[in-house]
C-alpha cells in the first residue's frame, strides 16, 4: 500500500473542488497487469460545464472506456478532473476532446473513447464521440473500425 501511495496524493484525503478547468488534479497508478488486454469503463452522470456563448449550464454523462498500458487513471482524480469543468466554458464537442487528449496524455493507454451524452437544449441532444488507438499498433486500426462504425 505504500507504493501506491507515493502514487497518489489525493485519495483519502480532504477533497478540494477547483473552479475551473483542472488537468493537474488528474494522478496515475500502476497497472498491475500490463501484460492483459482489458477494459476499464468509467461513467459520470453529473457532468456539467458552461455553454461559452450564453454562459447556461450543460448537462451529460460522460463515458470514459480505455485498455491500460503501463498506467491507470486513479478514480477520485478523474472525478475532481470532471467537476473542474462545472465553470469552465466549452462546447459539447470540445469537452469530449479535451478529456481524450488529458488521459492521453496522462496514461499513454493503448486504447480509449469517450462518449459525451448531452441532455437537450434547444430540442437538441448532441453525442460527441473521440477516440484513439496507439498508431502502428493493432489498436489503431481498432479505433479506425470503432469510429466508422459508430451509431
Amino acid at each position: 500500500m505504500s507504493e501506491l501511495n507515493e502514487q497518489l496524493s489525493l485519495l483519502g484525503r480532504q477533497t478540494v473542488y477547483k473552479q475551473d478547468y483542472a488537468p493537474e488534479v488528474l494522478e496515475a497508478f500502476d497497472n498491475k497487469h500490463p501484460g492483459n488486454d482489458y477494459w476499464v469503463r468509467f461513467n459520470c452522470p453529473e457532468f456539467t460545464s458552461l455553454c461559452p456563448i450564453t454562459g447556461q449550464p450543460d448537462f451529460a454523462e460522460i463515458r470514459i472506456s480505455y485498455i491500460p498500458d503501463v498506467k491507470m487513471v486513479e478514480s477520485k482524480s478523474l472525478k475532481l478532473y470532471l467537476f473542474s469543468f462545472r465553470n469552465h466554458g466549452a462546447f459539447h464537442e470540445d469537452c469530449v476532446n479535451i478529456i481524450m487528449k488529458d488521459l492521453i496524455e496522462l496514461m499513454n493507454p493503448k486504447y480509449i473513447e469517450v462518449t459525451g451524452l448531452f441532455t437537450p437544449r434547444g430540442g437538441i441532444s448532441i453525442y460527441p464521440y473521440a477516440n484513439y488507438g496507439r498508431p502502428g499498433t493493432p489498436f489503431e486500426q481498432m479505433a479506425e473500425v470503432r469510429l466508422m462504425n459508430r451509431e
